[in-house]
């Protein structure tokens, strides 16, 4: 098994678990905020696909699927559209309002695709070139992609305990 390999296999469980979690919910579901205040079950796969989508596409120097395939428009959302949700306020969070959860589905779909595109054609020593020299170490290409996988994975097991308190 070669690097992309395992790489490959950890970002298919996120879409496994993205599915999962949002399949079968109502619109109101995927709003319920715990509290009152927490993250809705739509903010959190907006956010973890968000976050994949403009870091990975930065990593591979492509363009981000949100802005440039449409995504953004059919959300509708009163962000910018460079928004990924970090350092979102509770007002902020309570914004992401979507339609269906085939949407969200749809949009975590098309990013997966483009993101195994990237993978598939990488080579282990790939993983070694520096993507963010803003850090001491510099972040490699290898730490981002696991990087984002660590986060995504969190955040769709916070998404999990939110449909479970549905």
């Amino acid at each position: 098994m070669r690097s992309h390999d395992v790489l490959i296999d950890g970002y298919g469980r996120i879409q496994e678990e993205v599915h999962a979690v949002v399949d079968g919910l109502s619109v109101d579901d995927l709003h319920v905020r715990p509290g009152g205040e927490g993250n809705s079950l739509a903010w959190l796969i907006w956010h973890l696909t968000r976050v994949q989508d403009d870091h990975v596409a930065d990593a591979a120097e492509i363009e981000q699927v949100w802005p440039n395939r449409g995504w953004a428009d059919r959300f509708g959302l009163a962000l910018p559209v460079d928004d990924t949700g970090y350092g979102h306020t509770s007002e902020q969070v309570g914004q992401v309002k979507v339609a269906s959860g085939e949407l969200l589905t749809g949009y975590y779909d098309a990013v997966h695709a483009q993101t195994l595109a990237f993978i598939e054609g990488l080579e282990d020593a790939d993983l070694d070139r520096v993507v963010d020299e803003r850090w001491d170490p510099p972040v490699t290409l290898g730490v981002r992609l696991v990087s984002v996988l660590s986060d995504d994975l969190q955040h769709v097991g916070q998404a999990a305990y939110v449909r479970g308190l549905l």
